[in-house]
């Protein structure tokens, strides 16, 4: 199952799944008080790893979303038992100290903030490897001429895997998420074209590729988020936010995931 979705809504959602990019979702909410956003990342790359915590504004606001400092910000790997301290880097910031993402580990957060307790567990996929990454060219429904990249790679047998990709156009975060999962393809080799909505790659345009593979919450959290895009697309009413894996009503998501990327010039 491939979900394309276009995201030019007003919760800034800042997913670092790449240690070289940041990828932005945004969302929109319904006229009411702020509430709090967590967005945190265990990858299986070297940290430091971050949480970003926030406050939500109403969407007819400017999309200004303040930080939310001071809070108390842990991480522990509940297979090992150790829990790292994370310290603020930056206003909002939090960056962990000594944690060392792995595959098959189980990550547990948690936020004190105000008083109030947040936590979120996300379990690291194994990891599966991008083989390469070729194009296609075609024309789209409007007779738009356009070039799609495609990602190639083996799907694990016997093994349910979900799947994230984001692209990186001449330093410039591509707005479309696309999103796989292996229902109907479990143990097959994998050519899955990336159809862009938002924008399109041009010949020497330099492509920054990341596939990652996440668990069942963060894939559900992208589908919902597909279907928030659909429905603000043909409804007047403001679209609910996608379902968060963070608990006590906290907008946002904690994604324990590994990630591979590839780097070359459109062709």
């Amino acid at each position: 199952m491939r979900l394309r979705l276009s995201c030019p809504y007003a919760v800034l959602l800042t997913t670092l799944f790449c240690v070289a990019c940041k990828k932005i979702i945004q969302v929109n909410l319904a006229n009411v008080s702020p509430q709090i956003v967590i967005e945190g990342n265990v990858t299986d790359d070297a940290g430091p790893y971050q949480v970003q915590i926030s406050r939500s504004v109403d969407y007819a606001a400017n999309n200004v979303f303040p930080p939310v400092t001071d809070a108390v910000v842990s991480i522990t790997d509940s297979t090992t038992g150790q829990t790292d301290m994370l310290l603020e880097v930056d206003s909002g910031v939090y960056a962990t100290q000594s944690l060392i993402g792995q595959p098959r580990h189980t990550y547990h957060l948690l936020v004190i903030e105000d008083g109030q307790r947040y936590s979120a567990t996300s379990t690291m996929p194994i990891p599966v490897k991008l083989d390469s990454i070729t194009f296609e060219q075609n024309t789209n429904i409007n007779g738009i001429s356009m070039i799609t990249a495609i990602v190639n790679f083996q799907d694990p047998a016997g093994v349910t895997n979900y799947y994230q990709f984001t692209e990186v156009v001449n330093g410039k975060a591509v707005p479309d998420i696309f999103v796989f999962d292996d229902r109907l393809s479990d143990g097959k080799y994998i050519e899955e074209p990336l159809f862009n909505d938002t924008a399109y790659l041009e010949p020497g345009a330099a492509l920054l590729l990341t596939m990652n593979c996440v668990d069942e919450n963060i894939y559900n959290y992208y589908n919902e988020l597909s279907n928030v895009t659909a429905t603000a697309g043909i409804q007047s009413t403001t679209p609910t936010n996608p379902t968060s894996n963070i608990s006590n009503g906290a907008l946002g998501y904690f994604s324990a995931h590994t990630t591979t990327f590839e780097q070359l010039y459109v062709y």
